[in-house]
């Protein structure tokens, strides 16, 4: 089993950053991708940015430039710096990591519990 725990979020003024982290623990042969979705208020879920094991992103054009996601490997977490903070980029911000088994290989998705973060002045 695999548990995410995230930080970092909060209410900023528009033009403000966050750091927000997602530390991941668990008995896996690896974790491989791992990434931020966010999800507004009647809106769907969306992918924000993400990170492959080797380092390559990803990232929606909503974000490019103000967004920018990293992983520390050795401590199993991604982070994600944003800055230039919009009101348009208030949501429920949810970590996700995927993992390989040991054993079987099997490949499984797990989701963090969400952040909020509010840009509002």
């Amino acid at each position: 089993q695999v548990q995410l725990v995230e930080s970092g979020g909060g209410l900023v003024q528009p033009g403000g950053s966050l750091t927000l982290s997602c530390a991941a623990s668990g008995t896996v042969f690896s974790f491989n991708d791992m990434g931020w979705y966010r999800q507004a208020p009647g809106k769907q879920r969306e992918l924000v940015a993400t990170i492959s094991g080797g380092g390559i992103t990803d990232c929606a054009d909503s974000v490019k430039g103000r967004f920018t996601i990293s992983r520390d490997n050795a401590k199993n977490t991604v982070y994600l710096q944003m800055n230039s903070l919009k009101p348009e980029d208030t949501a429920v911000y949810y970590c996700n990591v995927e993992t390989t088994a040991w054993g079987t290989k099997m490949r499984m998705s797990y989701w963090g519990q969400g952040t909020q973060v509010t840009v509002s002045s």
